[in-house]
Order: structure tokens, then sequence, then C-alpha cells
């Protein structure tokens, strides 16, 4: 075989390659596919995974995503119903339902964020802006929980719609314009809230505020009890206090009357003895060392002396 006949074979084969690999392509299980001839769509979309074949370099297979996507938007400052500025941060979950559709409208996942964000703000600001701020922040009016206190809102903050169903209005209202785009909105949510500068001050003085006059309950609290406490206190350490002086009063009564007994006893059988022994006690209670005594010689105090001198 010459030379030539085996370059041309091989050009032959190599075109052989381009012109199948431009004809095959692949639908992966997470795609779908719309094929397109100079720009125009050629049958009904692929959806099903497998190996597909299409006329080589005059048809395209688009090739689109089958899985529920990610819409992140970007915080908005939003004025509520009440004029109370705040920030708002969306976020959604969307997928492809109508892929020629899609393509014809937005022509590709980008063009389909964009169209996502302005349907999406614009519904979130129509709601916002129709509705107060305690709406949009809370969905009941159920009773704050701070302990053993509870905070309920004040009669102009009622919640009448609330939060839950502010965000399902906004993904209703916003799912009503996604099929002209081949989207199917599948969920939508708000993501954070947060307050602009000037109503943020307000809302930490009103916070502290609350705080303080739960706190100055507690002390109120806290001050009555402490009363009570000491009060029972005073009480039980009285009645202790009382309850010891009548016990110390009844023994010591008894043991005076024990003693006045004793006494009695020992002066009535030796009477002379007895006197003689109390005399010496007052001798040794009133003379010390430093001591002087001038008694007559006919004094009572001095007759027991002058009886054991006479002795």
């Amino acid at each position: 075989m010459s030379a030539a006949r085996i370059v041309g074979l091989v050009v032959l084969v190599l075109v052989g390659l381009i012109v199948l690999s431009n004809s095959i392509y692949i639908v992966d299980m997470t795609e779908q596919v719309v094929v397109t001839q100079f720009g125009r769509p050629i049958g009904d979309p692929i959806t099903e995974p497998g190996l597909r074949m299409k006329a080589p370099f005059v048809q395209k297979a688009n090739v689109f995503d089958k899985r529920v996507l990610e819409w992140d938007g970007n915080p908005s400052q939003i004025p509520t119903k009440d004029k109370k500025y705040i920030w708002v941060d969306t976020f959604a979950r969307w997928r492809i339902a109508e892929p020629l559709v899609f393509m014809q409208s937005v022509s590709n996942e980008l063009g389909a964020q964009a169209r996502l964000d302005d349907v999406i703000d614009a519904v979130t600001r129509d709601l916002i802006t129709s509705h107060d701020l305690i709406e949009v922040v809370r969905n009941s009016n159920r009773p704050m929980d701070t302990g053993d206190i509870e905070v309920r809102a004040d009669a102009q903050d009622s919640v009448s719609v609330g939060r839950f169903l502010i965000t399902e209005a906004i993904q209703e209202r916003a799912a009503e314009q996604m099929p002209r785009y081949g989207i199917e909105l599948v969920d939508v949510r708000i993501k954070r809230i947060n307050y602009v500068e000037e109503v943020r001050e307000k809302v930490y003085e009103r916070m502290i505020s609350e705080r303080k006059r739960i706190a100055e309950r507690y002390r109120s609290e806290g001050k009555g009890e402490s009363a009570e406490i000491h009060g029972q206190k005073e009480k039980e350490l009285d009645r202790i206090t009382s309850e010891a002086y009548r016990i110390a009063e009844e023994i010591r009564g008894d043991a005076d009357a024990e003693a006045t007994k004793i006494y009695a006893d020992a002066y009535g059988r030796d009477p002379e003895f007895y006197t003689f022994l109390k005399t010496l006690e007052t001798y040794g209670e009133t003379l010390d060392e430093e001591s002087g005594l001038i008694l007559t010689t006919d004094s009572d105090y001095f007759r027991l002396l002058k009886s054991i001198s006479a002795r």
C-alpha cells in the first residue's frame, strides 16, 4: 500500500471520528437537552438519560440542569406599612420545568437568576410594604417567654397575618409569573430581617426598657421574699429565745426552790451552826486585805468573832 493511500485512510478515519463525535451525545440523569438546528428547536426536549444521536455540525445539544437550583437574593431596604425601614434578605429554590420555554425566554441559568431577582424582589417589596413590621417579624400573638414573666404584644402590635403567611404569599405570587420562563418556583423563604440603623436603635431602647422593667419586677419580688424570710427568722428567733428564757427560768426557779429547801432543812437541823456558816460567808464577801471595818462591841456582825475569842 502506497503512502498516499495510507495518509488518505488516516484522514478518512479522523474525519469519521470527528463526524461521529458531533453526532453522538450523552444525556446524564441530572440533565435535560433541547436540540436546535441553526438556532431553532427540533423535536421535543429530551429528559430521559441515555445515548442520543443528532445531525453533525448543523444540530446542537443544549444541556440544562434538571435538579433543584438555588437562588440567593441581595438584601433590599424596604419600608413597612408603619413606615419602619428594614433590610430583607430572601432565598429561593427553583428548577427548569420547561427547558424549551426556558431556552427561548431566558437562554441560560444566568438569565434565569436575573429574572428571579426582578420577580421575587418586586413581590417581596409589595407584600412587605403592605404589612406592619410586627407582621413581618412574628407569626402569632404568642407571649414571648422570658422566664417566669410573660411579655405580650401591645394591642396596636397584634399579629393578624404573620411572617409565615406573608412568605407563602410571596411564593404564590412569584410562582404565578414563572411558567412564562419555563421555571417552577419550588420554595421561597425570608433568610434574614434586620433593622436599619435608626429603627435598630429604637428597638434596642425598647428591649432595654423591657428588660429593666422585668429586672425591677424581679428585684421587687426578691425584696418581698427577703422581707418575708427576715420576718419569719425574727419570729422564729423570738420564739426560740422566749422558749429558752422560759425553760431557763423554770430551771432557775426549780434550783432556787431546791436551794431554799436545802437551806431550810439545814437551818432546821442546827440553827446556830447555820447562822455560823452564813456569817462566815458574809465575812468572806465583805472583808479583804485592803478593806477596813469599824464595829461597836455590841454589833451583831461582831458577835460571832466576839464569841469565838471568848471561847
